[in-house]
Parts: C-alpha cells; sequence; structure tokens
C-alpha cells in the first residue's frame, strides 16, 4: 500500500471514529433510550430526594445509577415538553407560553404550536436507525380535533406509534383528547384496549409496554427510542381506591412536619446542603378549617404517585425479561415544580359542591361519545362532577387540585411553583439509569443540568446526526456527568409568563412577572433565594442581566408579548 492510500485510509478511519459515540470501544452497540416524564410533581415527592411518598422502582434506578441534584425544567408542562423534545429553548421551538392560541401575535416564540424549523428527538434518531414510541401527554400542538391539521401529532413529528392524550390534562377515568395514532379515541368504545378499569396512568404503562414488546417482536435488533410522558400527579385528584386505602392517616401531621422531614431525608441523603434553610411555607397547617378534606387530597395525589412509580416498574421489568436493561439508557425528570394552582377548590357556579348524589341525575353518555371539556360536566354514567372546598377528592365525579399548603411542602425546600422560575418552579430530580456505561452505584451529580440537553444527550449515545439546517442545540450532552466528570460553566435561561431568570455557575438572577425586579442570590450558600443581594453586588446583577437580555432577543424571547413592555436593564 502507497503512503498516499495509508493515508488515506487512516483519515477514513478517524472518520468513522468520529461518527461513534464517544462513551464507546470498539464498535459500539447502539443504546436503546427511555425517557420518563411526570407532570406537576414537587422536587422532594420521590423517595430518593427525600420524600415519604413510597416510590421503589425510582428509587431502584436512582441506587443503581444516579441522581442530579440541580437540573433545571421551564416551569410549565408545554414549554418543558418542546424544550425536551428539540433541544431548544421553548420559545425556540415556538412554546413561550401554552397551546391553544397564537399568543405572539408577530413574535412566533409564543405561537403555541411547535416550530416547523426545529426537530424532535425522534426525528432525528430515525434516520440513525431507531423506532420511536411515544405514550402519555403530547401537549405541543394547537389543533386537538379529530379534523383539525395533525402537522404537530406525534406519527407527524417522527414517532411510529402513539397513544396518549393530544391536550394538557383531563379526567383519569375518562380523559379528554384521548387518541391512538392519528385518531381520537373514547376509552370505552376501544377495540384494542379493553381493562377491567379504565385508569390514564395505568393505560399509559401498558401501552409503553405494548411498546417494548412489539418492538422486540417485530425489529429485533435495532435501537428504540420510547417517550413515556405520565399525566400524573397533574390534577384532577383521581386514584384507585385502593391505592387511596394505603395513604389514609399518612398526613394527619401537616404542612410543617412533613416538610420538615422531607428536608431531613434529603439532607441525609446529600441532596440538600445541611447548612440550608428551608424557604418558609405560605399557609399553617393550624388555619386549615377542613383539616380532613386537606388530609385527603395529598392522599389522593400520593397514591397517584405511587401508581405512576408502580407502572415505571413493569416498563423496568419489562426491559430486564426481554434482555434490554443493560443497555438501555433511562432517564426520569419532572416537567415543572409541583402546582398550586386552585383548580376546583373553590365554591363555582354550576358545579355540585358537597356529597356524591344518590342515584345520577343526568343522561349516561353513549360509550363511543368523545369526552368534549378538559373538566367534565358529568361522569359517563350520569353523575355530576364536583368541584368545591367540600369535595372530597379520589373518584371520577370530583375534580380538584390539592393547593398551595401541599404545593409547598412538594418543592421542600425552595420558593415558589409552577409557572415562576425562582427554584421551586424550575428544580427537577433527574435520575440516570444506564448498567453498561454508569457505575456509579447511586452517586450524585452536581453539575447543572437543563432539558435542552436530554436532545444532545441522545444524539451522542445514538450515534446520531443533528441536521445541519435545523435551528442549532441549545443543550450538551449529559455523557461525561454520567461518567463522573462536570460539564463546563454556561449560562442557563428561563422566561415563562414575564417570570425570568438566568443562572451562571453558583449566580442566578431571577424577577417575578413583567413588571418584577431583578433579584441576585447565590446559590451555593442560598438555594432557597432567601437573601438578595442585588443591591450589595449591582455590576454581578448587571452582567447577568446582561447575558439573559442578549438570550431574550436572539430566543425569541423578546419583542415581549407581556404588560407592561420589558425596559432594559440600565
Amino acid at each position: 500500500m502507497t503512503t498516499r492510500h495509508c493515508c488515506v485510509v487512516g483519515l477514513l478511519a478517524l472518520a468513522l471514529a468520529a461518527t461513534r459515540p464517544a462513551w464507546a470501544n470498539g464498535t459500539p452497540q447502539r443504546p436503546n433510550i427511555v425517557v420518563i416524564l411526570s407532570d406537576d410533581v414537587g422536587f422532594s415527592d420521590l423517595g430518593c430526594y427525600g420524600g415519604e411518598i413510597p416510590t421503589p422502582h425510582l428509587d431502584s434506578l436512582a441506587k443503581n445509577g444516579l441522581r442530579l441534584t440541580r437540573f433545571y425544567n421551564t416551569a410549565r408542562c408545554c414549554p418543558t415538553r418542546a424544550s425536551l423534545l428539540t433541544g431548544l429553548y421553548p420559545h425556540q421551538a415556538g412554546m413561550g407560553h401554552m397551546t391553544g392560541n397564537d399568543h405572539g401575535g408577530n413574535n412566533p416564540g409564543f405561537a403555541g404550536d411547535l416550530s416547523p424549523d426545529c426537530r424532535t428527538i425522534a426525528e432525528v434518531l430515525g434516520p440513525a436507525g431507531y423506532r420511536n414510541y411515544a405514550v402519555g401527554k403530547w401537549h405541543v400542538c394547537n389543533s386537538v380535533t379529530q379534523n383539525g391539521p395533525r402537522h404537530n401529532w406525534p406519527l407527524q413529528r417522527g414517532f411510529q406509534s402513539f397513544y396518549g392524550i393530544i391536550s394538557g390534562g383531563g379526567s383519569y377515568f375518562d380523559p379528554y383528547t384521548l387518541c391512538r395514532d392519528n385518531r381520537l379515541i373514547s376509552p370505552y368504545a376501544d377495540p384494542d384496549y379493553k381493562p377491567a378499569t379504565f385508569y390514564l396512568t395505568d393505560a399509559i404503562t401498558d401501552h409503553a409496554v405494548r411498546s417494548i414488546d412489539s418492538h422486540h417482536r417485530e425489529h429485533q435488533g435495532k435501537p428504540f427510542f420510547l417517550y413515556v410522558s405520565f399525566t400524573a400527579a397533574h390534577w384532577p385528584l383521581h386514584a384507585p381506591p385502593e391505592d387511596i386505602a394505603r395513604h389514609k392517616g399518612r398526613y394527619k401531621s401537616g404542612y410543617e412536619a412533613v416538610s420538615s422531614a422531607r428536608l431531613e431525608r434529603a439532607r441525609a441523603l446529600g441532596i440538600i446542603d445541611p447548612d440550608q434553610k428551608p424557604a418558609p411555607l405560605p399557609v399553617a397547617w393550624d388555619s386549615v378549617a377542613n383539616k380532613e378534606r386537606e388530609e385527603a387530597c395529598m392522599e389522593v395525589y400520593a397514591a397517584m404517585l405511587e401508581r405512576m412509580d408502580m407502572g415505571i416498574g413493569r416498563i423496568v421489568d419489562r426491559l430486564k425479561a426481554s434482555g434490554s436493561l443493560d443497555n438501555t439508557l433511562v432517564l426520569y425528570m419532572q416537567d415543572n415544580g409541583a402546582c398550586a394552582e386552585e383548580q376546583g377548590r373553590r365554591k363555582l357556579p354550576l358545579r355540585l359542591d358537597g356529597p356524591r348524589p344518590a342515584k345520577p341525575t343526568l343522561p349516561p353518555r353513549k360509550p363511543e361519545a368523545l369526552p368534549g371539556a378538559l373538566v367534565p360536566i358529568q361522569t359517563r354514567d350520569g353523575f355530576p362532577v364536583r368541584q368545591g372546598p367540600s369535595v372530597m377528592p379520589g373518584p371520577a365525579d370530583t375534580y380538584l387540585g390539592y393547593g398551595k399548603g401541599w404545593a409547598a411542602v412538594g418543592n421542600t425546600p425552595f420558593r415558589e411553583y409552577k409557572h415562576w422560575v425562582h427554584e421551586g418552579g424550575i428544580s427537577t430530580p433527574l435520575i440516570a439509569h444506564w448498567p453498561r456505561v454508569i457505575k456509579a452505584g447511586g452517586e450524585l451529580r452536581r453539575s447543572p443540568g437543563h432539558l435542552i440537553d436530554i436532545m444532545a444527550t441522545c444524539v451522542e449515545v445514538s450515534g446520531a446526526r443533528y441536521p445541519a439546517g435545523a435551528p442549532p442545540l441549545e443543550g450538551a450532552s449529559l455523557l461525561p456527568v454520567f461518567q463522573g466528570k462536570g460539564l463546563p460553566d454556561r449560562a442557563l435561561f428561563w422566561e415563562h409568563e414575564g417570570n425570568r431568570a438566568v443562572a451562571l455557575g453558583d449566580w442566578k438572577a431571577v424577577a417575578m412577572g413583567p413588571a418584577g425586579e431583578w433579584e441576585l442570590y447565590n446559590l451555593k450558600t442560598d438555594r432557597v433565594e432567601a437573601t438578595n443581594l442585588a443591591g450589595a453586588q449591582p455590576d454581578r446583577l448587571r452582567a447577568l442581566v446582561g447575558r439573559w437580555e442578549a438570550y431574550a432577543k436572539r430566543a425569541k424571547v423578546l419583542p415581549w408579548v407581556w404588560d407592561p413592555p420589558y425596559k432594559e436593564y440600565r
């Protein structure tokens, strides 16, 4: 072989090696990837992050994998999903606010529909030979009607199959916009799925397991990407009665006691600095008038999370039984902080507040009828759906959230909730489990991470090519974190409903609402954001806000759609 030929062969070998995942030695076997997202769950709810709710299957993934202590979402459901699926900030994906209508006018960052310019993980992994499956909550498109456009439904965005809800929520016993592939369906007239009792969390689990089974049966040897987007534990508080019964009496001690116990466990686990004081709770248990109802709200919430954890255990068991768990990257995270929304908790006109009637008061609905609203008027059998301060949660004829007190407990020890970009609104657990690569055995990782990193991680570990013509990825691959290394310092950004923030290293600037003043915190010593250092360190604050403004201009956050208009920081 000539010298010239040797050089050509050598360059070709280098080029081929560059296309391999960075973690691989020799010829890589591409991993399966399972991304699990839960809904409206607090930072401290899981057992492995300090919670008392039984989550043994997630705890096991954490024990045999690793946990990030400082991972972030985008503070709200559909912006988070858009960011996770595309590796972009929400506004770049068209989801700066919510689905349903174009919020932005001339600013495409607030269109409320997944941008045609961005690519989903499925669209990037598909050309690399992956089969892509989605189950659960979609919530990144405007159109949710049977005859409307489907350009942003899952099958049009790279997935081979989908079962779940297209919209953002609904009854767990009769869900709004339930969909199989490209068609809305009634859970009571579905020839392909006939459980004894329909419950959405179980249906999501069952179809995730079906996806794994059908993949191994029909596409043996190909890797897969499975996106499991649970609706648990988003309101309404619905759970099977046998699950609720297991939690009876667990929350009699009230907000303060439960939060304090969580903080102590989180400190012992190393999740929270032992010297970190908790943010004050906004509601005192002694001030609660109907304690029995408030206890019941948290009992049902805990039952919903426990049921989801059982489902995750079934998914892991199926991966194990198929022989694919060892080379499957499983990632678990949450879409925002705990939810303080007052859904159904106040007296509402035209809604029954009180006990269930002795018999149905409305005509029953036919099995094939599709639910017509996110918050239904009645159940299938004709009982009115009840809301108000006297309603006890759990059954299909109720529709409630659990309120600010328990949401604050869920976000222990942080400030604020879903919607806001203080730590309580944007902090999520991240559990990573991949036996072939992650040998950490329950270790913690403290590098800051963000949902924008999920796409970059999937691209690197799969060996896929991110399209050159697509918007550049904003995130970084988490593979170095899995391998015990850190990530370089970088700025991370947020905006939702005028709430805005930028974090760089240990420092964070954050503002509440369109008219809110910028605040400054050192997260290393004050992650609960108790001591505002804006007045003491104006130069540092100005530099951070300058970074945020540069991001806002390039990432379609500005021009501002909120009132009052945004004024540059001086």
